[in-house]
């Protein structure tokens, strides 16, 4: 398994657009909007209904429920039924977007992601200036719910494939298929598939005051028993219609099947909007059988750790040897620090969003004269000191006299160190950006190795402010 920097641009929206419509569970009426988002932003989802406007990143961390689709919860604001506009993104092979609404619960349409494609389409789609990652699978990954016997994995392939299997057990819809070996077919093949739901889960979820928004053209009903003259009346009323009836092909009323295996195709589409949660592309084949929110959202949570553990432990592979981007003269060109307080000595690699450098630990560092001299180790407020020294050189490339120039902390978050460093080490830094840098904030996540192994990070903000 490897996380790779690809030669694929990433890609957002050119501009915003909307639609309007009704929540499935909530009833309410709904306007969602999109909005083109930064480079490694990946979608979230914004409540302009709310005060501040707060935002919930897609990110399988924040899912809570998975009962009628998936909730995303972060600071006591919901999310609700998210999966069928993720996989309008994810199958229009977009990276980054804002999606704002001002309820809970983003419009139903159809039941599909026909209309999100539509809408995403109408705004255009277009190449930003960072390139994408991938996680390549080298092995399986699998998850398993031994309650319901559901499975999902994923196993090595060229690229992003998905192949769902259900079986229902029910004689209107037994056993089905679906597979989608490229992504760009999502649209024609995937895409206009609609949520179903069996006569005896509708009878529920009108009991207890659900699918407010529901009607016969948004979801496929099968009739899984026999439909009495009292539930008859109860989804008259429900749907607001005179008559209702039962097809040959069990289906509820008169809706046409897009497709003969149409229930398998929108899981798949789900599976396809709930794996987004990882929010990093995988290049590899996952087939899941009898899928559900729950299954595909515990998976995406175990996916996300471990893409998390492998980024972390992700050394730069760097020929130490190699001739520098940056030796030391240059750096101290660019940073006005000085000994004792310079703490890189080369720069390997640099690019728009991302740095890597490099600093030996010497016996002769001042600081180990103090510092547990008897056991020399070096200070971690140092690690982070040198890791922003790193960030710093990212920074002050974006200007044109960056001798002119301080840098200075904003803000740490989530500092941890995982091994200590002592003499003779060699510290490996990679600084990369979290948001694009503006009015010369940067904003990145840094990480420090040392023989092999991660040994400190930090998610650090500083800004460069012009000499006076």
């Amino acid at each position: 398994m490897a996380i790779v920097s690809t030669e694929i641009k990433q890609k957002t929206i050119s501009k915003e657009v909307s639609l309007k419509g009704v929540g499935l569970h909530t009833g309410k009426d709904v306007t969602l909007t999109f909005k083109p988002g930064p480079v490694n932003s990946g979608f979230a989802f914004k409540r302009v209904d709310l005060e501040g406007a707060p935002t919930i990143e897609a990110d399988a961390n924040y899912v809570t429920t998975t009962q009628r689709g998936t909730c995303l919860e972060r600071n006591g604001v919901t999310i609700q039924t998210c999966e069928h506009v993720l996989a309008a993104f994810i199958g229009l092979d977009i990276d980054n977007a804002i999606i704002e609404l001002n309820n809970s619960e983003p419009p139903i349409m159809d039941g599909s992601s026909k209309y999100f494609v539509e809408a995403i389409e109408e705004a255009g789609i277009v190449e930003q200036d960072a390139y994408r990652e991938e996680y390549v699978v080298k092995n399986v990954i699998s998850y398993t719910d031994e309650e319901s016997g559901s499975e999902i994995l994923v196993m090595p392939a060229n690229e992003y494939q998905v192949t769902t299997m259900v079986d229902f057990g029910t004689k209107v819809l037994g056993t089905q298929n679906a597979t989608l070996n490229n992504m760009s077919n999502f649209k024609d093949e995937i895409a206009s598939s609609r949520t179903f739901s069996f006569l005896h889960e509708l009878e529920m979820l009108l009991e207890n005051g659900l699918i407010k928004g529901g009607d016969l053209n948004n979801a496929i009903v099968y009739v899984d028993k026999e439909l009495s003259e009292a539930t008859m009346e109860k989804l008259k009323v429900a749907f607001k219609k005179d008559s209702i009836s039962v097809k040959q092909n069990g289906i509820l009323d008169n809706l046409t099947l897009h497709y003969p295996n149409e229930a398998a195709r929108h899981k798949l589409l789900d599976v396809i909007g709930d794996l987004a949660l990882i929010r990093t592309r995988i290049r590899g084949k996952v087939i899941a059988n009898k899928p559900g929110h729950f299954v595909n959202t515990q998976f995406a949570k175990k996916m996300s750790k471990l893409i998390k553990n492998e980024r972390r432990n992700n050394v730069p592979a760097i020929d130490l040897n190699q001739e520098p981007v940056m030796d030391v003269n240059q750096i101290m060109q660019m940073l006005p620090h000085r000994q004792p307080f310079l703490l890189i000595d080369k720069i390997f690699e640099i690019t728009d969003d991302r740095v890597i450098g490099m600093k030996n630990v010497t016996m002769n560092e001042s600081f180990f004269q103090g510092h547990f001299p008897g056991a020399p180790v070096m200070p971690g407020v140092l690690i982070v000191e040198a890791m922003a020294q790193t960030g710093g050189i990212l920074v002050l490339s974006t200007v044109p006299d960056p001798e002119n120039y301080l840098t200075f902390f904003m803000k740490m978050d989530n500092v941890k160190f995982k091994q200590k460093v002592v003499p003779g080490d060699t510290l490996i830094f990679k600084c990369t950006l979290i948001s694009p840098i503006r009015r010369g904030i940067c904003h990145m996540q840094g990480y420090a190795y040392a023989n092999g192994k991660l040994c400190a990070e930090a998610e650090l903000m500083a800004q460069i402010s012009k000499v006076k």
